[in-house]
């Protein structure tokens, strides 16, 4: 019975073509953080109080203890296990009012990324 078993193992292993499909698992979309709109950043503006800000923007990310008047808002899209999109944005406060914006990534759109379409790159221009 047994050679009867990795007999007939072999000749259909034999017959079986060389690419056999593949299997992967799915990853899931991962959306994280404060998603910054273009208008939404128009509607920031120097001399803001912290309450016309959390209006504007919604609370911000990371609140740390040791910075309170520095408010980190971040986001990152994640498809397919890779980041198609992230944004950061750091805002200073003195006495409750915004003195500062520190916009690390320039906003590309108001819409976020719809799930299985890759983010639009901007042309690069010759610049690096």
């Amino acid at each position: 019975m047994r050679i009867q078993i990795v007999l007939i193992s072999a000749l259909l292993a034999a017959c079986s073509s060389a690419s056999l499909p593949t299997f992967t698992p799915y990853k899931v979309e991962i959306r994280q953080g404060n998603l910054i709109t273009q208008d939404m950043r128009a509607k920031l503006k120097l001399g803001m109080s912290q309450s016309q800000v959390k209006a504007a923007l919604g609370a911000p990310l990371i609140n740390d203890a040791y910075h309170a008047n520095r408010w980190d808002y971040f986001y990152s899209l994640q498809q397919q296990g890779k980041v198609v999109e992230s944004q950061r944005l750091t805002l200073y406060f003195d006495k409750n009012v915004l003195v500062r914006i520190d916009d690390a990534t320039p906003l590309k759109s108001n819409e976020p990324v719809k799930s299985g379409e890759p983010a639009k790159q901007e042309p690069n221009n010759g610049k690096n």
